[in-house]
């Protein structure tokens, strides 16, 4: 038996289905930036972590290689400029420094003699000439043989200064060799490492061979912040820019930050992202508070500011310039800007947008694109 479906219930589901697809989605919940003017900052951060390095550091190492006989400091020790640090055996250099010191004594006797006699022998000279010339008692040759006499003690007299000369200058060049057996701090600062003990042999590294010094010394008077720029943006930088300095250790940006150095040359260790060396000084002492050689640190130097200006938040933009504002009725529109300043939290806007525009910023979320529907949410 067949059954016929009644008219009715046939219209019904035609309406039905075309009801279904006629049907407008429901507006997608979406989050917006209302545009307003507000501080922009053009900023140039570093592409790699960069570290907190002390103004100064010096790996000393004796002059001449030798057994440790005297460590006067240890690790965390303050030193003074000047300050003998480790001593190297140098005895048998002592002996020779005193050697000479006895032979400058001896030389200046000797001179003391020399000179004695030779002031002797010029009066004596003078009285022989002037018998000759008075009373032609004493004959030319007898004067002339007495003036020779003078002028030759004189130049012995001479002879032995210069030789006290010499042995002081051989007392220099002991003593000198005495200098290359001691590791002397070069400037005040901290010990950081000591790695020399007694009886140990230390020497110095040789050229090219990077070796172990015995100890390695700071100057934590002030601190600077090291940091690779990416060379596109190092271009822009100049020395005496402000910088903020951001430290994994601790919450708060440090921005006493002033660019002291930039490298005169490009790293290419990584080919495809060569560097510049940048170095940040902060001048404040609250900024330097707790602040170790070591620490990772990134940069941010400034290049230019706006008190004021008409700014978007990096998380509403698009590719090439673009945003998705809504209209009157709810509709996602796209359109293009002008840009300004930039860093990596807000863009100026120059052109293209108005005061008081609502820009959509959960722009990863599903279905959000020019003509949806969308419903703001706070």
């Amino acid at each position: 038996m067949k059954y016929k479906i009644p008219i009715a219930a046939t219209l019904l589901a035609v309406a039905g289905a075309i009801w279904l697809a006629n049907r407008e989605p429901a507006p997608i919940d979406v989050e917006v930036y209302t545009l307003a003017e507000g501080e922009v900052r053009a900023t140039v951060a570093n592409t790699r972590v960069g570290t907190v390095k002390a103004c100064r550091r010096a790996y000393l190492a004796p002059a001449t290689g030798g057994q440790v006989a005297k460590l006067h400091v240890r690790e965390g020790d303050k030193v003074q400029q000047g300050q003998v640090l480790l001593e190297v055996w140098n005895q048998d250099l002592h002996a020779q420094a005193a050697l000479q010191q006895a032979q400058i004594a001896a030389n200046l006797a000797a001179a003391e003699q020399a000179c004695q006699l030779a002031g002797g022998a010029e009066r004596e000279a003078a009285r022989i000439s002037r018998l000759g010339r008075r009373d032609q008692i004493v004959s030319e040759e007898q004067v002339d043989k007495s003036v020779t006499g003078g002028k030759a003690q004189r130049a012995a007299c001479l002879a032995a200064q210069r030789a006290v000369d010499v042995a002081q200058a051989q007392l220099g060049v002991a003593e000198a060799a005495i200098q290359r057996t001691l590791v002397k701090a070069p400037f005040d600062g901290t010990v950081a490492e000591v790695n020399a003990e007694l009886g140990e042999f230390v020497t110095p590294s040789p050229p090219g061979i990077p070796t172990l010094p015995p100890i390695d010394l700071l100057d934590l008077s002030c601190l600077i912040v090291s940091a690779p720029i990416d060379e596109v943006d190092a271009a822009a930088l100049k020395t005496g820019m402000t910088a903020c300095v951001s430290l994994d250790a601790f919450p708060d940006k440090r921005c006493s930050g002033v660019v002291s150095r930039i490298a005169p040359y490009v790293l290419e260790k990584e080919k495809q992202a060569r560097t510049v060396e940048v170095e940040v000084t902060m001048k404040d002492p609250k900024d330097l508070a707790e602040l170790m050689p070591g620490y990772s640190a990134d940069i941010e130097v400034l290049l230019n500011r706006k008190e004021s200006a008409l700014r978007l938040p990096a998380e509403a933009i698009l590719e090439n310039n673009r945003v998705l504002t809504i209209d009157a009725d709810g509709i996602l529109r796209e359109r293009g800007f002008k840009p300004g300043l930039s860093n990596w939290s807000y863009t100026e806007v120059l052109d293209g947008l108005q005061a008081g525009e609502r820009v959509v910023v959960s722009l990863g979320k599903e279905g959000v694109k020019a003509g949806a529907r969308v419903k703001v949410v706070e």
